[in-house]
């Protein structure tokens, strides 16, 4: 004899299908999702190392250039740079070009600029002489600075364990330029990348 199925009875074995089914996947998809976890953890501790088989970086960011007249050192505003002059190395910083204004309703195709210079000497004096500055632009033009009117004038000569510092001044175009130093005033051993912008 056939027993008959109630209604009831067999929505309650539907529902304990569906719950043993839903636990089930979610076993399954916490597993995964685990394996997945793990995984990724590993490969982030491990994410940017490099192979041993290249060479390590010898550059240090931000680290003190050393220029001569052989090799002379190339760096942007703001950076320093140590010189031997044939005695002890001095220490020098070019920041800048300071330019008048920026946003200006009409931009010239040449602006001011004010650069300013530190030396910091070691044990023997060091002379002082604008003309052993000079600036080039993107054009190839090269340009001597002056001292800026009204400002402190260095002394010709800096004298050792002595930090100096004073502006130089000179009109150059808008565009990319070196600002470089050239103590005997012929052979530069540093330079300064900047820009000048006036928009």
């Amino acid at each position: 004899m056939r027993k008959a199925w109630h209604p009831g009875a067999v929505v309650a074995a539907l529902l304990t299908v569906a719950a043993v089914l839903s636990g089930a996947l979610a076993g399954c998809s916490s597993t995964a999702a685990g394996h997945h976890t793990a995984a990724g953890a590993k490969h982030e501790s491990t994410y940017g190392s490099l192979p041993s088989f290249l060479p390590k970086q010898s550059i240090q960011a931000d680290s003190v250039l050393t220029g001569s007249v052989q090799r002379p050192a190339l760096t942007v505003q703001g950076d320093a740079v140590r010189v031997g002059t044939g005695g002890p190395a001095v220490l020098i910083t070019v920041t800048g070009p300071q330019v008048p204004g920026e946003g200006l309703p009409y931009q010239t195709s040449a602006t001011t600029c004010t650069w300013i210079v530190t030396i910091t000497t070691g044990s023997a004096p060091e002379p002082i002489d604008p003309h052993d500055f000079s600036s080039t632009d993107h054009l190839g033009a090269v340009t001597t600075p002056a001292f800026v009117p009204g400002q402190p004038t260095p002394p010709a000569v800096a004298a050792a364990h002595t930090t100096t510092t004073f502006e130089l001044r000179a009109v150059m175009v808008v565009g990319e330029g070196l600002m470089r130093w050239a103590p005997d005033g012929k052979h530069p051993v540093a330079a300064w990348d900047f820009e000048v912008e006036n928009d």
